[in-house]
């Protein structure tokens, strides 16, 4: 892989950038980024010195055609629920395998069908990381073996809610103790919280689907990042994981670990042996 593509500038590209730059194993020789029309400035001067750390030439594009001129051997989108419908499918019917960071996007039923057909027009596949989550590769096996349930509690501090419809439910500012604001199911959940809920729709994806899989979204004052936990019944094995993961310090709803679960993926690719 010599010819990376990014979708997005904001703070999870950004930091990519740094992690990806520590590694030797990583030979490129273009980053390409994929801007919002009219934004190519803002995306300059937000990623430029940064996509400069891991290749010698860097492209700025604010289309899809544009962008595929630059010929990516693999796209990253680490944008907005909106890049995955509107950019993600040209990509794929392209050719492009594309890695999937805002995977709540899929809880659409019509955009996951056509990511999944656009992949299988292009001969290529939408790769979905797990992003803040783990235990995805047991899911996905017991979800084989068939999924008796998947309960899934996201806990995030008040500030981490912000900008969210929980601002209409609860008081963010002055709440004192933890508040369960929201029950239903994963496509329910992604669906409303977009910026919040890519953890839900990836469970989703990986075991009992969007409707079967049951979430639980919580405030909590107390909570010291943003903590996952999921209870898995099957056929093939019960088990339970919880992680806590460290909020980015620019911006609370994303758990710094997306960043390192993207970078595992681009890296994996240019490593010698694979994990």
């Amino acid at each position: 892989m010599r010819r990376l593509g990014i979708i997005g500038y904001g703070n999870i590209a950004a930091m990519l950038c740094d992690v990806l730059a520590t590694d030797p194993n990583l030979d490129l020789e273009l980053v390409s980024v994929l801007a919002r029309p009219g934004r190519i400035d803002h995306a300059t001067e937000a990623l430029r010195e940064k996509a400069l750390n891991i290749a010698p030439e860097v492209d700025f594009s604010e289309s899809v055609k544009a962008f595929l001129d630059d010929a990516p051997d693999l796209v990253v989108e680490c944008a907005t629920h909106h890049a995955v419908r509107d950019s993600v499918p040209a990509l794929l019917r392209a050719g492009v395998e594309t890695v999937i960071a805002s995977i709540g996007a899929l809880a659409d039923a019509e955009i996951e069908a056509e990511i999944a057909a656009s992949a299988r027009a292009g001969g290529t596949r939408a790769v979905l990381v797990p992003g803040a989550i783990g235990g995805i590769d047991a899911l996905a096996a017991a979800k084989i073996a068939g999924i008796e349930s998947v309960t899934y509690t996201s806990r995030k501090p008040p500030a981490a809610w912000r900008g969210t419809p929980a601002e209409d439910i609860l008081d963010l500012a002055s709440l004192a103790e933890e508040a369960e604001f929201f029950t239903g199911s994963a496509r329910e959940a992604a669906t409303a919280y977009p910026k919040n809920a890519n953890v839900a729709a990836t469970l989703a994806l990986a075991g009992a689907g969007f409707d079967a899989t049951r979430v639980r979204l919580i405030a909590d004052p107390a909570a010291p990042g943003n903590i996952h936990e999921y209870e898995v019944r099957s056929n093939a094995v019960n088990f339970t994981m919880r992680l806590e993961g460290k909020a980015s310090p620019d911006n609370p709803k994303t758990s710094v670990s997306t960043v390192y679960s993207i970078a595992r993926e681009i890296l994996n690719r240019a490593a010698p042996i694979a994990v």
